[in-house]
């Protein structure tokens, strides 16, 4: 685990828990120094006073505020350190809003809060199970770096984590970026959805940085005095999608092929948007049923009615049977 970089407490009403600030992220980024080429001879950047030539060194140099062409103020470390600053040792808790009420796009660097001591491990456990049991998170103001930030708290796993927030004021307003309305069917959603499914994990702990990696064999190659491999050419972008159903369908079976689902998996044909009966379809149908209504009326009648004559003739057809035949 890395070195604290800050300590103090979290406070939220009367509650005071002694805590240390140890970052939660790595970067793993490969860092280049600039050297001439024709020799390898490092390049260096000195800080000279453009006034008198001079190099300074690192104590020389205090902050300037530029507060017109030609007029810069001085800010030193010592001034900053007078501001009266009310969070300069402590995470001070100002809210609790809802864990889904919080914009990601507010959300920067993220912080591990260590307890520090025994005296920290009650309250420290108490803000934890408070916060899982409400499913909410807290909203802090705190200093680092010589300036007041927006935090949030949340929990992970047995941890506190404070992630820095930027202020309301720092978030750029997307309404220019949205693209100009258009309709979409049902079915183009439930294809949307379907790729979702299909493209859907539980665990992305297995995705790695391919380009880091294939920086460090690049590296490896040229230290040993070998060319590196070439680079196997990217696909070439696909052009402007004209049939919006066509490339979902073919999504989701690549996505299922990516799985080792493999050619013979069962892949369900994505809804197709649902045609409306045309004006001469709709008119005929009617007109069919009423035909069809109609001949069995008609059938039923003649029933009806046969039926009605056999039964008047059956008493006088009996009647000629009983008389007597003449010799």
């Amino acid at each position: 685990m890395p070195r604290p970089i800050w300590s103090g407490a979290i406070s939220f009403g009367l509650v005071t828990i002694p805590i240390k600030v140890v970052p939660a992220t790595e970067n793993h980024n490969i860092s280049f120094r600039q050297v001439h080429l024709e020799d390898m001879g490092r390049v260096r950047y000195r800080k000279v006073c453009e006034v008198d030539g001079k190099q300074l060194s690192d104590d020389e140099i205090v902050k300037g505020y530029e507060v017109s062409q030609d007029q810069l103020v001085a800010v030193t470390d010592d001034d900053l350190a007078e501001i009266p600053l009310p969070t300069a040792k402590a995470i001070e808790i100002v809210a609790f809003v809802p864990a889904g009420s919080i914009d990601p796009v507010r959300i920067g660097d993220s912080y591990y809060l260590e307890g520090d001591g025994q005296v920290a491990a009650k309250p420290y456990k108490l803000l934890r199970q408070a916060l899982q049991r409400s499913s909410k998170v807290a909203v802090a103001k705190f200093a680092l770096r010589g300036r007041e930030r927006l935090g949030l708290l949340r929990v992970k796993d047995e941890a506190l984590v404070l992630h820095s927030m930027h202020w309301p004021d720092e978030i750029r307003s997307p309404e220019s970026l949205a693209p100009p309305a258009v309709e979409i069917d049902d079915s183009e959603v439930d294809g949307a959805i379907a790729l979702m499914d299909a493209m859907g994990e539980e665990d992305i702990s297995h995705y790695t940085d391919h380009y880091r990696e294939a920086l460090e064999e690049l590296i490896a190659a040229k230290a040993e005095g070998k060319q590196p491999a070439p680079a196997a050419e990217a696909a070439e972008p696909g052009g402007q999608v004209v049939d919006l159903m066509a490339a979902l369908n073919a999504s989701v079976t690549q996505a299922r092929a990516s799985r080792g689902e493999g050619e013979h998996a069962t892949v369900h044909e994505m809804p197709k948007p649902k045609k409306t009966a045309s004006k001469k379809t709709a008119k005929k149908t009617p007109a069919k049923k009423t035909a069809e209504k109609k001949t069995a009326e008609k059938k039923t009648a003649a029933g009806t009615a046969a039926k009605s004559a056999a039964k008047k003739s059956a008493p006088k057809k009996a009647a000629e049977r009983r008389k007597p035949r003449a010799s």
